[in-house]
């Protein structure tokens, strides 16, 4: 599979890669690909496959085929162990790939993401929403998302944030979005490899994330050994986009304290 990327820093400097959630695009990190490319990282920020310039022609695209993807994207660029991050859905992928893969990561982090099954008529919503996205198109269910995506706060302070994110999922492919979806459906359950992660971890999580609440994070944060917590005050679902410089002091002095600087 051959994947769109960002490849952003020094070659030499220590590996980054950031991967984006549901329904977006690798332009998602540029806040913080930029930052940290900026202090030495080598930071990677692929398109999923289905997802922005990522071509695919899946029906059902599952999570471990998004990890096995960015295996290949790492071997490719010589990566052979790398810092790995997720937001949402990218969270579910990196929980996928740390446990298949769990020699490639030397530190993670967790954003806004969630570890356990969704509940049946959870499943079914993501299934139902397949199907309209793919009849309909990503407009009506981008504006549906919009107002869960990020945080009353967000919206009334920073319309810039509001228009990138509204652009990242109406551009969304409709096909790629919807294989997603099917897959996602049918993922395992990751709340019992939690506890053997044994990398340094930093879970984040907005404060007025709706889809993936405090909650959530607080399980992840009490299983994985080596973790760190942080909650991002006034977020919603998207706190790296939202709260840029907040989410960027905690992810370099955890990058820092867990001897993944360059």
């Amino acid at each position: 599979m051959n994947l769109a990327y960002d490849d952003l820093g020094p070659r030499d400097g220590r590996p980054v890669l950031l991967v984006h959630g549901h329904p977006f695009d690798r332009s998602m990190w540029r806040p913080q690909a930029e930052y940290l490319a900026e202090r030495g990282h080598r930071v990677v920020t692929p398109d999923l496959r289905g997802y922005g310039d990522s071509g695919s022609s899946d029906t059902k695209t599952g999570l471990d085929v998004f990890a096995h993807d960015l295996v290949e994207l790492a071997d490719h660029l010589g990566l052979a162990s790398f810092v790995l991050g997720g937001l949402s859905m990218g969270g579910q992928i990196v929980m996928q790939l740390v446990r298949d893969h769990p020699s490639r990561v030397s530190a993670l982090l967790l954003a806004d993401t969630f570890a356990g099954l969704d509940t049946p008529a959870a499943k079914q919503a993501r299934l139902d929403t397949a199907a309209r996205i793919t009849e309909q198109g990503m407009d009506a269910y981008a504006d549906e998302l919009l107002p869960k995506m990020i945080s009353k706060q967000t919206r009334a302070t920073r319309p810039d944030v509001e228009a990138h994110v509204r652009r990242m999922m109406r551009t969304a492919p409709k096909e790629g979005a919807a294989a997603a979806l099917r897959g996602r459906a049918e993922r395992p359950d990751y709340t019992p490899a939690l506890s053997h992660i044994a990398v340094p971890t930093l879970v984040v999580v907005g404060s007025e994330d709706e889809f993936t609440p405090v909650a959530d994070a607080e399980l992840i944060h009490r299983e994985v050994p080596r973790s760190t917590l942080v909650v991002i005050e006034g977020a919603g679902h998207l706190p790296n986009l939202e709260r840029e410089t907040e989410f960027n002091d905690a992810l370099e002095t955890f990058l820092k304290s867990s001897g993944a600087t360059p």
